[in-house]
């Protein structure tokens, strides 16, 4: 293990450490690597001349990795070389540091924190000394760049300040790259789309997740087309991370019928959401289509999501097939009756109820299982 200083903190029930690493801690424990493109032969370095003989690209490239399930775009070789040649006048001039701001990374294995006191937010982060333990989310070039000149630091202390997340879940991972990169950095569009491909998605049911939130979001014949921000970016309004949350836990459980048959619907589930949402529009019309409704909302579309299991056992019931438009309808077609546009009203019903996901979709479940007339 390797013993570094850290402050343990928190955000939003999510923990982290802000701790301080060594030059030869980073050169060993963190791996580089970019996203591949499949067979098209691309290459993990792009740009021209090789302007510093100061970086020594063939070793350098040796160490960058190509993956399918990376998710760094290609290294930059010019801003390698200005980060070594900036890195060199630092280390002359000594009037700058050439790190001042932490690099994020995440490591692959769990870390364990002991603090100075119990309960203090300060102490030592215990990281398991393996090499490419850790992998860069935001940083990579800079460390790249380290690397590449380390050799002239010579005995010179050098710690780079980092923020170290525990076995973040793959697809946060995605998300907080894109966050940081995709407006200041102006990621290729085509790098994007490769993110959210399933590829990034290891868990089959966080995959087929993904897999229903971009047809409802692509597909021209969904009520939800361009809706969606996927991987934070977009003109949509609802964020892609609760919506995909929301079906794999439905994926992952027995939600759609035993293993096999949940499994044999995860082939046809973009076919039955995208039909879904689409008669969904049609029920609640007005709310769909007005400015002052609150149906789009991810805690809406949350709680529709939540009740799909129950719409397609009445499908189940009917013997008629899950994806069948019409059929479908005429499940949900209570909604209209029982609920209505009006519970959708942003300053109406749906602010005075204090609507949350768990509310509306019980009174969803009680509108499909009561049809003609329950105290809802």
């Amino acid at each position: 293990m390797i013993n570094v200083a850290a402050i343990r903190m928190q955000q939003f029930g999510v923990q982290f450490y802000q701790a301080s690493l060594t030059a030869n801690d980073i050169d060993k424990l963190v791996r580089f690597e970019v996203l591949s493109y499949g067979d098209s032969g691309q290459q993990p370095v792009r740009g021209g001349k090789k302007l510093t003989p100061k970086v020594n690209w063939d070793l350098l490239e040796r160490r960058i990795a190509s993956s399918d399930r990376a998710y760094q775009r290609q290294i930059i070789r010019r801003k390698i070389d200005e980060l070594v040649q900036y890195y060199e006048q630092c280390r002359q001039a000594r009037d700058l540091p050439s790190i001042p701001g932490a690099v994020i990374i995440s490591c692959d294995q769990p870390l364990a924190f002991e603090p100075v006191d119990t309960g203090s937010s300060l102490g030592r982060l215990k990281v398991p000394e393996r090499e490419g333990i850790l992998r860069a989310i935001d940083g990579q070039h800079r460390l790249l760049a380290l690397h590449a000149d380390i050799e002239r630091f010579g005995d010179e202390p050098f710690s780079v300040p980092a923020v170290i997340f525990d076995r973040l879940p793959e697809d946060h991972v995605v998300q907080m790259f894109v966050t940081i990169n995709a407006k200041h950095t102006r990621l290729n569009p085509s790098h994007l789309v490769s993110l959210s491909g399933r590829q990034l998605y290891r868990d089959e049911s966080l995959a087929a997740a993904h897999d229903v939130v971009r047809a409802l979001n692509d597909r021209e014949d969904s009520a939800l087309h361009g809706e969606i921000k996927l991987l934070g970016v977009g003109r949509g309004r609802v964020a892609q991370a609760p919506l995909a949350q929301e079906l794999k836990k439905l994926f992952a459980g027995d939600a759609f019928g035993s293993t096999r048959k949940a499994a044999e619907f995860r082939d046809e589930s973009r076919r039955f959401f995208v039909n879904y949402f689409r008669q969904v529009s049609v029920v609640f019309g007005a709310a769909w289509g007005g400015r002052k409704y609150s149906i789009k909302s991810a805690t809406a579309l949350r709680a529709f999501l939540r009740v799909s299991p129950d719409v397609v056992r009445k499908l189940d019931q009917e013997h008629v097939e899950r994806t069948d438009f019409r059929a479908i309808g005429r499940v949900i077609a209570p909604w209209g009756r029982r609920i209505g546009d009006q519970r959708f009203e942003t300053d109406g019903a749906w602010k005075r109820s204090g609507t949350t996901v768990e509310t509306l979709s019980r009174e969803l479940k009680l509108a499909l299982e009561y049809p003609e007339g329950a105290g809802i």
